[in-house]
């Protein structure tokens, strides 16, 4: 399942929190396309948002490939401790190749 897959390749990132949502459901690309992912670490402190999502990116590795979206809301320990607060994601906007118009 593409969920263990992500939790195990982002495990590098020694997560203090982590939790992760197949959000598919919303969307017309079918099942385990679009997930949400929420990754509290001191990997983040001092580290930029971009940079944060590129170190993502690096530990998940060729799963990024097999993943049509995915929400990031990466936090350093401070941050998560003062927000805790993760943005619902909007439903896809974008047409794919199952559509027919």
């Amino acid at each position: 399942m593409m969920i263990q897959k992500i939790e195990t390749a982002l495990v590098v990132l020694q997560p203090l929190e982590f939790q992760i949502e197949d959000e598919s459901h919303m969307h017309s690309r079918g099942k385990e396309s679009h997930f949400k992912v929420v990754v509290v670490s001191q990997a983040f402190d001092g580290v930029r948002k971009v940079q944060r999502h590129q170190k993502v990116y690096a530990a998940l590795g060729d799963l990024m490939q097999q993943l049509h979206a995915l929400a990031l809301h990466t936090f350093s320990p401070d941050e998560w401790q003062a927000e805790q607060a993760i943005p619902d994601s909007p439903h896809c906007r974008g047409a794919s190749l199952a559509d027919k118009t």
